[in-house]
């Protein structure tokens, strides 16, 4: 079975009709993979698909979405498997040396601010 077989049978299983540039699909996912992440070209494929489906994508229209993709891609700012900065935990700074005193002042003066109002 060669890849256009497959991709009409699949396209019959999921009961879909559509015509897939598989070559844009692949230098896609290729580009993303070593990019971005070993992960991020399926993802990004189906992204793209999803993308197209819920616009009614013309082929012209999928061609100008993964040009954005890809553009993303090849200016992806962090090596492929880096970790995400928002999943790193920060080191928590020790400030049992600073003197809070005044903001128990601050705090009062506040509250007693309120109860005037």
């Amino acid at each position: 079975m060669n890849l256009h077989d497959w991709i009409d049978e699949l396209s019959d299983v999921l009961e879909i009709e559509t015509e897939v540039d598989e070559g844009l699909l692949n230098d896609l996912a290729e580009l993303t993979h070593d990019n971005v992440d070993p992960v991020a070209g399926p993802v990004t494929a189906y992204l793209l698909g999803f993308a197209a489906a819920t616009s009614a994508a013309t082929p012209e229209t999928v061609e100008k979405l993964a040009a954005r993709a890809q553009t993303l891609a090849e200016n992806w700012d962090r090596p492929a498997g880096a970790p995400d900065p928002d999943d790193v935990d920060d080191e928590i700074p020790d400030d049992r040396g600073i003197d809070h005193s005044s903001d128990v002042v601050d705090a009062e003066l506040d509250d007693d601010r309120e109860g005037v109002r």
